[in-house]
């Protein structure tokens, strides 16, 4: 599993005009699933995420983690994470999983989240969504549960 994980401090996505997720501050991740990804990289990437000291603290030192500062997840499934521009001018993403392995994934790894006491909202799974983030730092970062 690859994901794109950018501290926020407001987000939201809409699809079709209507929005179905919204989060204050929090956490904005943009989750692909490859390939051979199993319960255990959904299980490791939720620990990782909700532990994460990226917040900071009194001293402007990131210290905090996601659970220490209660703030909320938007996450949105993102196939275009595996995307190979290496040949040609147009993204093959052979390496992302198929739509019904991912999603079941993708589902699993939302509740893993929930089940560390994180409120998470979601995009829908398959649809063209419109995701509005204000970035707070920026603070960016990328994680993989095969590395």
């Amino acid at each position: 599993m690859r994901v794109v994980l950018q501290r926020s401090k407001a987000a939201k996505v809409v699809v079709a005009d209507k929005t179905i997720g919204q989060i204050d501050k929090g956490i904005v991740l943009l989750v692909g699933v490859t390939h051979g990804d199993t319960v255990a990289d959904a299980v490791q990437l939720a620990e990782k995420i909700v532990n994460l000291r990226i917040f900071e603290d009194e001293n402007e030192k990131m210290n905090h983690s996601l659970l220490d500062v209660g703030g909320s997840i938007l996450s949105v499934s993102q196939f275009t994470l595996y995307g190979d521009c290496r040949k040609g001018r147009r993204p093959n993403f052979m390496d992302a999983a198929r739509p019904d392995e991912a999603k079941a994934l993708y589902d699993l790894f939302n509740e893993e989240l929930r089940k560390r006491g994180v409120h998470t909202e979601t995009g829908e799974f398959g649809a063209m969504m419109d995701v509005q983030l204000t970035n707070d730092g920026p603070v960016t970062l990328l994680l993989e549960s095969k590395k």
